[in-house]
């Protein structure tokens, strides 16, 4: 999933894997001390960006917002345990009375709706709503963001081009196709999922807000992505972009009927649009004791906040699961030579970037693939990349200007793009003051190796909802991934095949046709050991053809006011555990 959100550090980072362990280390003191949660207050949220990339639940796939939203305004079939520690990745049935039952060699799975679930307005909520608001995902005309799980299992035929040959409940097409995928009982109390294969955790996949309900009545289409519907403790007073988001009590939502939602504060404010220097000393100064920032500091004051003492009991610094990347757009006309891929990666100046940040303690590492090691039984390290002789962390122009030697001969087109000053490389980045200094290091350290590098900035907020359209564009994207659930099955599939998030476009590449018919051998493999050792090879073919040009195993920063109580980091999310958050008095 898509990373949890644009960091001063880099780019972004999503949720993570089920068995993923995150460890919050202390720097110089010890964790905040727990106390009883207090019910009141205004909990207050401040961002530099101007909006959510996405709140439609079909189209939201950042984990932070997803957390976000999960805690407040979404219900799902199924959700994690919001607890710390490991139990936080422990299953819980949500609108569900259980987890899901498969059968049928896990092909089939059913699950059973609560009594007493509603909407904001006082209405039941149905297994016709469940059925239709993951129908939305098929709407590829309408939505280009969010997992596409629901498309790749349901068993619905494939039309020639990999398609589904069912096109969503807006064009209708093949809609005989889908009410057969996803039946609801006649008494409304089940749905069961019928898929084209065995998924042995599929009822993980129904953690994601795009298997959440939507009321026909209510969708807006398009305008849905402003005012999602609510069927949890809060509803959307107000959401304005480059100003707020006023969530307030929702009147309607039956405590009985949800079995962990802990809704404390009673109105929660988003303020968007915040120059970065008033977010950071807001957190510095704690100037909004009731409040939280949501992007993290600025690097030298990320650096200083965290190394003063009196700070302690306002941070955390995490060992997050997720792995940032810059991938490389493999389509004819731009980065579609392997030696350029190269040459770019090898003159990349990695040190400057790492004491940017403060060094690795705040940074994270290199890394060698879009898996982590966190994944364990999916994660062997790759050779080549980082790990070959070549490779220096503080970037090897001689090395990369071997490669460009090469691609004279290999693609002397590719090579005249990449050194042409009246063309170069284009890399799209956020627009915030850490992006820009991130710039000026590649780009001194392209300059050595003979490369040249454009950038073009994009306002934070729209960032995420707009990458597939950047991809397109641009030679260089940068965003991250962490694993859906402990599978790589939810990271290699969807960020080099054909799941949601392929920002390389290498489709067309001639490395493409083998990669993909292994990981389609992958996905049905049984054996979990069996499995793993085809996930370690795909990851080092991807790494071998550089379709991302770098990975990094990272780290990120949390930070909170001291009239903020109940915080912890709540492990499969990645993030906070928004609904434990509370107001002191």
């Amino acid at each position: 999933m898509s990373l949890k959100r644009l960091t001063v550090r880099s780019v972004i980072a999503s949720a993570a894997a089920a068995a993923m362990v995150a460890t919050v280390v202390s720097v110089g003191a010890a964790a905040p001390a727990s106390a009883a949660p207090v019910t009141g207050g205004t909990l207050y949220f401040y961002t530099h960006s101007e909006q959510f990339p996405n709140i439609d639940p079909q189209r939201n796939y950042t984990g932070r917002d997803i957390a976000f939203f999960n805690s407040y305004v979404y219900r799902n079939l199924v959700s994690y345990k919001p607890v710390a520690g490991s139990a936080g990745s422990s299953l819980v049935g949500d609108l569900a009375t259980n987890t899901g039952v498969p059968s049928n060699s896990a092909k089939d799975w059913t699950f059973t709706l609560r009594s007493g679930i509603t909407w904001e307005d006082g209405s039941a909520i149905t297994c016709a709503d469940v059925k239709y608001g993951i129908s939305r995902t098929f709407a590829t005309e309408a939505y280009t963001e969010g997992p596409t799980y629901a498309i790749a299992m349901f068993k619905i035929a494939k039309l020639a081009d990999g398609s589904s040959a069912y096109k969503g409940p807006y064009v209708k097409t093949g809609q005989d196709l889908y009410d057969k995928a996803v039946v609801c009982s006649k008494d409304g109390k089940t749905i069961t999922f019928h898929l084209n294969r065995t998924v042995g955790d599929f009822n993980y996949a129904m953690t994601y807000p795009s298997f959440s309900p939507v009321k026909k009545s209510k969708d807006t289409g398009d305008k849905y992505d402003m005012r999602p519907f609510s069927d949890g403790p809060y509803k959307i007073q107000k959401y304005k972009i480059n100003d707020e988001m006023i969530l307030v009590r929702n009147a309607k939502w039956n405590k009985a009927s949800d079995p962990f939602r802990t809704p404390y504060p009673d109105q929660i404010i988003v303020k968007f649009g915040m120059d970065e220097d008033v977010r950071d000393m807001i957190t510095m100064k704690d100037s909004i004791p009731n409040g939280i920032n949501m992007d993290g500091l600025q690097p030298a004051n990320n650096i200083a906040f965290f190394e003063n003492p009196k700070n302690a009991s306002r941070r955390a610094n995490v060992y997050d699961p997720y792995t940032s990347y810059l991938a490389a757009n493999n389509s004819a006309g731009h980065l579609d030579c392997l030696d350029v891929r190269k040459a770019i990666f090898f003159a990349f100046d990695n040190q400057s970037l790492i004491n940017l940040s403060g060094g690795s303690t705040y940074y994270g590492q290199p890394g060698d693939s879009p898996v982590k090691p966190v994944l364990g039984l999916d994660y062997a390290p790759t050779t080549g990349n980082i790990h070959d002789a070549a490779w220096k962390i503080e970037g090897n122009a001689v090395e990369a200007k071997k490669y460009l030697e090469k691609a004279k001969v290999s693609c002397p087109d590719a090579y005249a793009r990449a050194t042409d000053p009246a063309q170069g490389i284009s890399y799209v980045r956020t627009d915030t003051a850490t992006s820009k200094k991130v710039a000026v290091i590649v780009k001194a350290a392209m300059d050595a190796a003979g490369i040249v590098v454009k950038f073009d900035y994009v306002p934070s907020g729209s960032y995420n909802g707009q990458l597939e359209n950047y991809a397109k564009k641009y030679d260089l994207i940068g965003s991250g991934w962490g694993a859906d659930w402990a599978n790589a099955s939810t990271v290699i599939p969807e960020l080099w095949g054909e799941g949601c998030c392929n920002y390389t476009s290498n489709k067309d590449t001639a490395a493409y046709p083998a990669f993909i018919k292994k990981v389609n051998l992958a996905l049905v493999e049984l054996d979990r050991n069996k499995q793993a050792k085809m996930w370690k090879e795909l990851a080092q073919y991807g790494m071998d053809q550089y379709w991302y040009i770098r990975t990094v195993f990272s780290k990120t920063q949390e930070t909170w006011g001291s009239k903020v109580g109940g915080v912890f980091y709540w492990e499969p999310q990645g993030n906070f555990g928004f609904g434990a958050l509370y107001v002191k008095p």
